[in-house]
This record gives C-alpha cells, sequence and structure tokens, in this order.
C-alpha cells in the first residue's frame, strides 16, 4: 500500500462527529488538568520538612529535604493501628451495605405496580445525598444533646436514665454506620434502578409465559444483568478503601476526645496534622492514601477480570 493511500486513510478518521465530542471533552479535559494533574506537584512536600515563608514555588523549593521522615509518625504512633483499623472496619462495612442495601431497594421499588408511589420514596430515599454534614450534625446534635436532646428526654419520659452519647464511645460504631447508609443509599439506589428501567421487558414476558415466580425473574433476569454496574460499583468503593467522610467522622461525632477509639480515620487525623501546621506530615499521609487506593482498585479489579474478564474495568 502506498504510503499516499494511508495518509488518505489516516486523514478520513477524523470526522465532524469527532470534533463535537472533542469540544463536549474540553471543558471536563481542562479541569483535570488544572486541579488534579497540576496539584500531584504537591507531593514533593510529603518528602520536604516544609517552611512557610514566602510564596508556593519557593517554600517548595527551598524547604529543606526530610526522606521519609514525614512517614514515620504514621507507622511509629501509637494510634496508628487505631486509625488504620477505624478506616479499614468502617469502609468494609460501607462497601457491604452499600451494596446489599441499595440493590433490594432498587428491586423493591422497581416491582412496584404505582410508578408515582415509586418516584415518591424514590426522592424521599435520595433527599438525603444532598444534605451537608454540617445540617446532619446539627440535627444530630438535637437528638442526642444530654440536656435538651429528643432520646434523653424520651429517656427520662419513660423512667430511664439520660445517655451521654457524645462521651459513650460504645454507641458510635453503630451511629455512624447508620448515618452513612441514611444518608448515601438513595444514590445508589438512583444508579441501580437506572439499571433495572434500561432492562428490556421482553425478557420478563417470556420468563412470565415461562411460569416463572417473580423471585426467579428476579434472580435470574435481573440481578445477572445488573451484574456489571454492580461490580463497577464494588471496584470504584475498593478504591476508595483507604479514605472516609470528613464531615461524617469529625462533624457529627463534634470533634469529641472521648469518641477517639471509635471516631479517629485517616482523614481526621490528616486535618488534625493540618491544624499544627505540620503540612509535610499531611502531605504525606494523603501520599499513602493515593498510592494504597491505586493499588487495591487495580488489584480489585485484576481479580475481577481473572473471574468475569467482561466485568472488568480496566
Amino acid at each position: 500500500m502506498s504510503t499516499k493511500t494511508k495518509g488518505k486513510r489516516l486523514r478520513t478518521r477524523w470526522r465532524k462527529q469527532d470534533a463535537e465530542l472533542t469540544l463536549l471533552a474540553l471543558p471536563t479535559t481542562i479541569w483535570y488538568i488544572l486541579f488534579c494533574f497540576l496539584p500531584m506537584f504537591g507531593i514533593i512536600i510529603a518528602f520536604k520538612n516544609f517552611r512557610i515563608s514566602g510564596g508556593f514555588l519557593s517554600n517548595v523549593i527551598n524547604s529543606p529535604w526530610a526522606g521519609f521522615k514525614n512517614f514515620e509518625f504514621l507507622f511509629k504512633s501509637n494510634d496508628a493501628w487505631i486509625i488504620i483499623r477505624n478506616t479499614l472496619g468502617y469502609n468494609i462495612v460501607f462497601i457491604v451495605l452499600g451494596i446489599v442495601i441499595p440493590v433490594a431497594l432498587a428491586l423493591m421499588v422497581g416491582m412496584l405496580h404505582n410508578r408515582r408511589a415509586g418516584k415518591v420514596y424514590q426522592t424521599m430515599m435520595f433527599l438525603p445525598y444532598f444534605l451537608s454534614w454540617v445540617v446532619v450534625s446539627a440535627v444530630g446534635w438535637a437528638f442526642l444533646s444530654f440536656d435538651k436532646g429528643i432520646v434523653n428526654q424520651m429517656l427520662v419520659s419513660m423512667g430511664g436514665e439520660p445517655i451521654n452519647w457524645y462521651m459513650e464511645s460504645k454507641y458510635w460504631p453503630y451511629l455512624l454506620i447508620f448515618m452513612h447508609v441514611w444518608k448515601s443509599v438513595g444514590y445508589g439506589l438512583v444508579v441501580y434502578l437506572a439499571t433495572i428501567t434500561g432492562i428490556d421487558k421482553t425478557y420478563y414476558e417470556a420468563a412470565v409465559i415461562d411460569g416463572a415466580s417473580i423471585w426467579q425473574q428476579t434472580r435470574f433476569i435481573t440481578l445477572p444483568l445488573m451484574k456489571l454496574v454492580i461490580v463497577m460499583m464494588f471496584i470504584l468503593a475498593v478504591g476508595r478503601i483507604f479514605y472516609t467522610d470528613f464531615g461524617l467522622f469529625f462533624q457529627v461525632p463534634r470533634d469529641s476526645n472521648s469518641l477517639f477509639n471509635v471516631t479517629t480515620t485517616i482523614d481526621v487525623l490528616v486535618y488534625k496534622q493540618l491544624k499544627t501546621a505540620t503540612v509535610g506530615m499531611a502531605s504525606a499521609a494523603a501520599f499513602v492514601q493515593s498510592v494504597l487506593g491505586c493499588i487495591t482498585i487495580l488489584t480489585a479489579n485484576w481479580i475481577v477480570r481473572r473471574i468475569d474478564p467482561d466485568s472488568a474495568m480496566m
């Protein structure tokens, strides 16, 4: 084949539709470059004894190198085991419940014959997703305050003793899990419900003709066709297993020192390190989170690809 023919074929590959799609993708690409890739230069702070004395670039360049000293506090701290345990433990529970509960609710809402009722339930469960943790923290204080909280007033009216909720750590793992599920379940519900809506109805019609029950239709049609989205959501969740929602673990417990053992995670630790001006240590913790998150998401994708290549993301 001649060079002229090859060049002609290459020129014909770029079409008007390609230009339109490129223009549509351009704002997102620019956003990622400015706010995701350029800030990666700041990783160097994790390896320096960062000193604030002038402009950002001059501070980074002139600050002395610290090697891996900024990483030592993560592993040599007496609280390192507690922080890692809380971060991983809560996230494992969140991943499991974040798949099981939204899928179950999506299946139930999808089976409703009254579409108006389905829209109402969907909206009610999705509404908490838009609430700020600051608002949730204020509502939680209204319920759990020792002297004016609604829960303690109910306990006293029934002859019980009031509980100082913000001093008793044994209740908070359950409260944090409940609040996370309550606030995030609506997002997963919408994703899975959209998947169910997109399933071809002829599958169900054929199943009904064959005498399949509702459970059999769910087991052999709905769940298998939802598998790809479920696996995708699982891999994305696993990629953030070393991250936690800062608002949930810091604002909702109101930074109570009595709850340190059950509410302190890596993100909370990073924030507290920033408050004490140890920027290098906070950057080191964030760097470790990013590296471990990348490793876990690639590992999860590799495992999924070995089991079912069609369900893998990459």
